[in-house]
């Protein structure tokens, strides 16, 4: 069980490296959002997060 414990949560901190890296602060805002509105059982503030995200990933590259 601790094995697992460690690799979820190397798993969830590459992933919030990886999207500030790529998104920048608006991308950790929505990924903040929609873990928290996932854990508080809250689907309009998992539904925000979930919206910024596809908003950042599906934008225009320059």
């Amino acid at each position: 069980m601790p094995v697992l414990a460690l690799i979820s949560a190397v798993l969830v901190v590459t992933l919030e490296q990886y999207v500030e890296w790529k998104y920048g602060i608006a991308g950790i805002v929505g990924l903040l959002l929609l873990t928290v509105g996932i854990k508080a059982r809250r689907p309009g503030v998992s539904s925000a997060g979930a919206v910024l995200l596809a908003l950042l990933v599906a934008r225009p590259a320059l």
